[in-house]
This record gives C-alpha cells, structure tokens and sequence, in this order.
C-alpha cells in the first residue's frame, strides 16, 4: 500500500535528517507521512545509533558510573539466582569495568542494526503476509527506523542524567521511580520492565505503522501495548519466583 499522501494524488516534499529528527518528537503523523513518500533509512539509523552509543556509554566515564555498573550486575544474578560471585570473580569484573564505555558504544553500533531488522521483519510479516498490506520493506525499516528516534531521546536523557547522579539504567524506569517497594516482590519486578520512553516508542511506532498501511493507530497501538505488557508480566513473574526461590 502506499501512504496516505500518496493515495491523495500528491507526494510530501522529503524532510532532511535534522527536521525528520525533530518531527517525529514534535509531529510524527505528518513527519511519517513525508518519510513513508520518501522513504531514507540508513543515515537516521546510523545518527540515532551513533547517538545511543555515546550517551549509553557516557555514565560508565565516572567512577560512581561504573561501580553502579558492577551493582547492577550483581544485583541482576541475584534476581535471576544465580550464586552470589566471589572475590576473584568480583575483582575480574572491576577491571572489565574501566572499558565497558567502549564495549557499550561498540556493542550499540553493532547490535542496533540487527535489532531493527529483526522487528522490521516481524511486523512486516505481520501486516504484509497476515493481514495483506503492500509496503514495501524498504518502507517499513524506515518507519522502524525512525520511530527508534524515541529511544534515542530517551537514551540521551538517561545518559545525562545518570552522568551526574552516578548511576545506570533509564531515567523512565518506573521500578526506579518506586524504590520504596519490596526489592523482589512481583509489582516491583512488574514496574521494573516498564518504562515510559518504550511505551513513548511504541505508541510514535503505531503511528508510524497506521501511516504506513492506512490503519487506525488506536487498534494497532493497543496491540503493540497488549504485547508489551505479556512480556511484561512474564519477565516479571518470572524474576519474582527466582528471587525469591
């Protein structure tokens, strides 16, 4: 199918990468209707990847950074059951510690673009073969791609923030916002799957997928919700067990 514009009888002029990064924040219907006319993927998602990789990795520059770093780990084994590590182990993951910055940003640039094709292939399985839409695919990554531009901001948001404050992780964890609930306790590993900017990104998505295939957004954003939180609730329930086994 094509967009929305498109069946108008008229095609958007294209946006630069700077105005397509902005629109999607500020007014991402009309910006996805540009992109999805014209569809540029490979220089937003080699930006928002560069960007991701910086500010991911910028908290870890700090002392506080990193040993909040190696508290996370820890504290991840020990949701997850796992024996608690001894001095040697701890003392080993001190040293990889002082380069994580380089293993996060490298691993960032490496992994984004296979994150992004695997949800592009997902969903275009989903509305193409499924449901018998007639995107292309080039169309769909750069949906997909741009809707990341959420995550990007979110990333950007966290980094500084965690940057002053010592600390690691996003800034929109709800778990984080509520430290006064149990550490292990069903809701607090609940909340802790939840974060405002992947439900930001999955609502900027449904936009964009709704553009793209002439659909209503609520249907689809309720969708993407639904899955969210089944995923939610099983990761959840499944580190409240552990825990507390």
């Amino acid at each position: 199918m094509t967009s929305t514009a498109s069946e108008a009888g008229f095609a958007p002029a294209p946006m630069g990468l700077v105005a397509r990064f902005i629109g999607i924040i500020t007014s991402p219907k009309d910006t996805f209707a540009r992109i999805v006319a014209s569809p540029k993927w490979f220089g937003m998602m080699a930006l928002t990847a560069i960007i991701v990789s910086i500010f991911s990795a910028l908290p870890t520059t700090t002392e506080a950074g990193r040993q909040a770093f190696l508290d996370q780990q820890v504290q991840q084994r020990q949701s997850l059951g796992l024996p608690p590590l001894d001095d040697q182990q701890y003392a080993q993951m001190e040293k990889m510690a002082k380069i994580t910055p380089y293993i996060t940003g490298v691993g960032v640039i490496v992994v984004t673009p296979i994150i992004v094709v695997i949800i592009c292939g997902i969903l275009f399985a989903i509305f193409n073969a499924a449901l018998g839409g007639e995107a292309s695919f080039k169309q769909m990554l750069a949906v997909v791609v741009h809707a990341g531009i959420i995550s990007t901001l979110g990333a950007m948001i966290s980094g500084i923030v965690n940057y002053f404050r010592g600390a690691v992780g996003s800034v929109g964890n709800l778990g984080a916002l509520l430290p006064m609930l149990p550490e292990k306790s069903f809701l607090a590993n609940l909340l802790g799957t939840v974060d405002i900017f992947i439900v930001w990104w999955l609502f900027v998505l449904a936009i964009g997928l709704g553009v793209l295939y002439r659909r209503r957004t609520q249907p689809i954003a309720m969708s993407l919700m639904a899955v969210y939180a089944v995923i939610a609730l099983v990761i959840a329930l499944v580190k409240s067990r552990v825990g507390g086994a």
